[in-house]
């Protein structure tokens, strides 16, 4: 029985309740899936220093391996948004999460070598492609517009947490059993996530009817009726979320490749003392992304609007985060980068929530998973380019140190003009009111 079915048979005060909670527990349940998603991520930057030593692989062979995670990932990531027009988005997410557990157990045996490591990358970034944005649109079809940015942000937290929770469990684990049991552990976690989605998994309330539709249809559901992809996807609002949203996950990617082998090679730190830092780092994007999400909730409980528009205050954080990022590239003591990770280099993961609000906003309900999908296409290439760019800067400069400052120096140049952009060209709301998007109300009483 749907949400909406179970909801309905209920007294309205009851049907309330009732909504709230499938709201929340399908969060939550999404949330876990993320925290998964990233884990997989996690292991290879975590695994660095023993892959190569027993694979025999140089930096940039090893950024080659990680790159091969985003081969199909954008375009697994366009396809399977296309799909969300035919097929219910629980049934997508099952899918996803099987062959991605499934794609990491081969590197169990011990016959497996590079040639496996790509492969096997290839098929886990072709599964995990589309999981951001195919869990964004079901998360979606349970909020009202007004109510998205809290639950969006507790989603975005699956990729902080799953690296704060993952680093110290894969770290022990690499220590005692091997790099290769990290694989496998993520891989049997996945596949309990698999089997509690398929019991506990379902539709929300404003999830858009399959098929394609008329324009009064459309417009039944809260979406409008049907704009051009052309104008969607031209609009300055997805284009400056798409290019945001890119230099977040350069950062971001290159941080879960490489931040390790620089904490132990520049900065001197054990594997072990990395390890923690990296958790530190996620723990610190995790109380960036809730944080946001607070403030955004408690302005629409108000009913008023934010002190700042969403791209101006989007775009004033990014600059924040890149001259940290700057600074993080020169400076030479250790606690003074361990303290810009965890604290305002952090500021850069707002924008992948920003993002996805503001692709949400101006597009109709039937197609939100379209858009959403062609954003993780654009995005997922910064995943593609950023561990390979950064291995090969480093393995061509004069010294690892070197390579590694003029790598963060891009970052920070990235950032900081998708900052400059953000503040220019982001209007959800102006770019909705051209395309003729109303907004999406709530399925009920406020969620909270």
């Amino acid at each position: 029985m749907s949400a909406t079915a179970g909801a309905a048979a209920l007294p309205a005060e009851a049907a309330g309740a009732e909504l709230r909670r499938g709201a929340w527990g399908t969060t939550w349940l999404l949330l876990t899936f993320m925290l998964v998603n990233f884990a997989d991520k996690t292991v290879m930057g975590l695994a660095a220093d023993p892959i190569r030593d027993e694979l025999g692989l140089t930096r940039g062979e090893f950024g080659t391996a990680q790159s091969a995670f985003f081969a199909l990932f954008s375009l697994a990531a366009l396809g399977v948004s296309f799909l969300t027009r035919r097929v219910r988005t629980t049934v997508l997410l099952l899918g996803m999460a099987l062959l991605w557990s499934v794609a990491q157990l081969p590197m169990l045996l011990g016959a497996a070598g590079f040639g496996t490591l790509v492969v096997t990358r290839v098929l886990l970034g072709a599964a995990e492609g589309p999981s951001a944005p195919v869990a964004v649109h079901h998360l979606h079809g349970w909020f009202g517009q007004r109510e998205r940015t809290l639950p969006t942000a507790v989603l975005m937290v699956g990729a902080a947490g799953g690296v704060a929770v993952s680093a110290p469990l894969l770290t022990v684990v690499i220590g005692a059993w091997g790099w290769r049991w990290a694989f496998g552990i993520v891989g049997l976690v996945g596949l309990v996530w698999a089997v509690c989605w398929y019991v506990r998994g379902e539709e929300g309330p404003l999830a858009p009817p399959l098929g394609r539709r008329s324009p009064s249809s459309a417009a039944g559901d809260g979406g409008g009726a049907s704009v051009p992809y052309r104008r969607l996807l031209l609009s300055g609002t997805w284009l400056t979320a798409a290019f945001g949203a890119f230099a977040a996950y350069w950062l971001l990617s290159a941080g879960l490749t490489w931040a390790p082998d620089y904490l132990h090679e520049v900065s001197g730190l054990s594997l072990q003392q990395s390890g923690a830092v990296v958790t530190a780092t996620a723990v610190g994007n995790a109380v960036v992304l809730l944080s946001h999400g607070l403030l955004a909730r408690r302005a629409s409980r108000k009913g008023r609007a934010p002190r700042l528009p969403v791209g101006l205050g989007g775009g004033l954080v990014m600059c924040l985060a890149a001259v940290s990022i700057a600074a993080f590239a020169e400076v030479d003591a250790v606690g003074v980068k361990i303290a810009l990770m965890v604290g305002p280099m952090a500021l850069t993961n707002v924008i992948l929530t920003v993002s996805q609000t503001a692709v949400a906003r101006i597009t109709p309900a039937g197609q939100r998973g379209v858009a959403l999908g062609a954003l993780a296409f654009v995005y997922a290439l910064a995943g593609v380019l950023s561990p390979l760019v950064t291995g090969r800067m480093v393995d061509g400069a004069s010294s690892v140190p070197a390579g590694y400052r003029s790598a963060y120096l891009l970052m920070a140049a990235l950032v900081a003009v998708a900052g400059v952009l953000a503040v220019c060209f982001l209007r959800p709301e102006s770019d909705a009111a051209r395309l003729d998007v109303p907004e999406t109300p709530g399925a009920g009483p406020p969620v909270h």
